[in-house]
């Protein structure tokens, strides 16, 4: 590890607390004069770093940049955030993740891009993802679970993420089947996996899990349109959280969560934290559209709506889209 990255390491771990130019130093194995010139080269990046006489340097509470040292020195997971690669901006980092996927990477690798110039969505809708707001990230894994539990994967990942977020800030994160979060009746996450399968042997080939968080305040970033029915973690809560800090929440509570996917314990978190249940809905399937009362999620994430014949019907979702509730 190089100087730069090193001594992001070291403001990572100390957290809010100053490190002496001299510790900073024999931590790192270099002079004084390089420890100041590297915090000047980091502060020209971007970064903001508080300096003050006779106690030393830390990273500001309101540097806001996104970094793989700063992410990784908190990272706990044993599989994903085995290599993490930070990005200023690309198209989506799903379509970085399928790039770099086809030329060979680590399972458990994480992209994160600071903007996203055409973020995606489920059913080709698009993701907004303005620069400095909101922490875009996709996960890429080589799985070792069965074809079957593959459709499972977006509900764990829901779950993981809600988890994470909650850690850093009070909030009651809910989750609207199958791939969103809400704070206060407003969209705050949106969740895209998609996946390839070895039609040869069967089984799951690899899977791109897409997550977009938006974190800091929006501001002006989102139309009158989008603003009605999005938010973001400050807007909501006033936390200003550190979107490092968040990305290596995340990373820990997916791979705690992925890892134990089969079992489905995970479900009784997720069946607590669903709007849709006990509400009149409208879903699309296909050209079909279906009415009728949300009751609950199935065993394989699937959601039971309650006809008005009384026939309960177990919408995947791979077939489902547009699950809305009846006013």
């Amino acid at each position: 590890m190089n100087v730069r990255d090193s001594l992001l390491k070291a403001f990572a771990e100390a957290g809010r607390n100053y490190i002496s130019g001299s510790a900073l130093a024999e931590q790192l194995g270099v002079s004084r004069n390089a420890v100041w010139k590297t915090v000047k080269a980091l502060e020209s990046e971007g970064y903001i770093i508080d300096s003050v006489t006779a106690k030393g340097y830390r990273l500001s509470a309101e540097s806001n940049h996104l970094s793989a040292p700063l992410i990784s020195a908190k990272v706990k997971a044993s599989v994903i955030g085995s290599r993490i690669v930070v990005l200023d901006e690309t198209d989506s980092t799903n379509n970085y993740a399928k790039e770099i996927t086809a030329k060979g990477t680590p399972n458990g690798t994480v992209i994160v891009a600071d903007r996203q110039t055409a973020g995606k969505g489920r059913m080709g809708r698009s993701f907004v993802s303005p620069a400095g707001k909101g922490l875009y990230m996709s996960v890429i894994l080589h799985p070792d679970f069965s074809i079957q539990t593959a459709p499972m994967i977006t509900s764990a990942v829901a779950v993981a993420t809600a988890e994470a977020i909650e850690s850093l800030c009070k909030a009651d994160v809910k989750i609207k089947w199958v791939n969103d979060l809400y704070l206060n009746g407003k969209k705050i996450v949106g969740i895209l996996t998609e996946a390839s399968v070895d039609m040869e042997m069967r089984a799951l080939d690899i899977a791109v899990i897409g997550i977009g968080i938006n974190v800091r305040s929006v501001g002006d970033s989102f139309d009158a349109e989008l603003s009605s029915r999005a938010t973001s973690i400050q807007d909501e809560t006033g936390a200003v959280l550190d979107r490092n800090e968040l990305c290596a929440a995340v990373i820990n509570r997916l791979d705690a969560c992925l890892d134990k996917i089969e079992n489905r314990e995970y479900l009784r978190e997720y069946r607590r934290r669903e709007l849709l249940t006990g509400n009149m809905i409208t879903a699309r399937v296909g050209s079909e559209t279906v009415t009728g009362k949300a009751v609950g999620i199935d065993r394989n994430a699937n959601l039971m709506i309650e006809t008005e014949n009384g026939i309960v019907r177990s919408l995947s979702s791979g077939e489902a889209n547009l699950c809305r509730i009846v006013e």
